[in-house]
């Protein structure tokens, strides 16, 4: 082989395979011990927030003995479970409510400058989605940021054409 063609080579042979680029957000790390009989074991569960910023979004939650091997999971996971949302120009085309356990997610539209004005959970799931101005706010007995999630998605499902 000449030089130009191992340039021009991307070493995949699956020509049907396209690759898109997808914003990655990890809401959540949490660190869980199980005590057994011969000592703790340790795990990490990663909550984690995939978009394309053009209106899919997905959420998964990975976990493994490592941190890095967590989140990992958690993004190919996401990404196998993306869902379309209708967008307006930068923002959702009207107000929203989603619900998900004792979680109760407000989405409102908001006028150009305004930006995302959320939670860690809410901001990560729009950012991903391409949101740039919205106003939300969470209300309900918790804000576990996994029920939080699942509420956003809940009420961005919600969105009419």
């Amino acid at each position: 082989m000449n030089s130009s063609e191992l340039k021009t080579h991307t070493g995949s042979d699956n020509l049907d395979v396209k690759e898109e680029s997808f914003i990655e957000k990890v809401v959540f790390i949490n660190r869980v011990n199980k005590v057994t009989r011969g000592g703790r074991n340790l795990n990490f569960a990663a909550l984690v927030v995939v978009g394309d910023g053009k209106g899919k979004v997905g959420y998964a939650l990975g976990k493994a003995a490592e941190v890095a091997e967590a989140i990992r999971k958690g993004i190919n996971k996401a990404k196998k479970y993306l869902i379309s949302i209708p967008l307006g120009k930068n923002t959702i085309v009207h107000t929203v409510e989603g619900k998900f356990n004792a979680v109760k997610v407000i989405l409102r539209p908001a006028s150009e400058g305004t930006g995302v004005i959320a939670s860690l959970p809410v901001r990560s799931v729009c950012e991903a989605l391409g949101i740039k101005n919205v106003l939300t706010k969470v209300v309900g007995k918790s804000n576990n940021p996994i029920n939080v999630v699942k509420a956003t998605i809940e009420a961005l499902k919600n969105t009419k054409v």
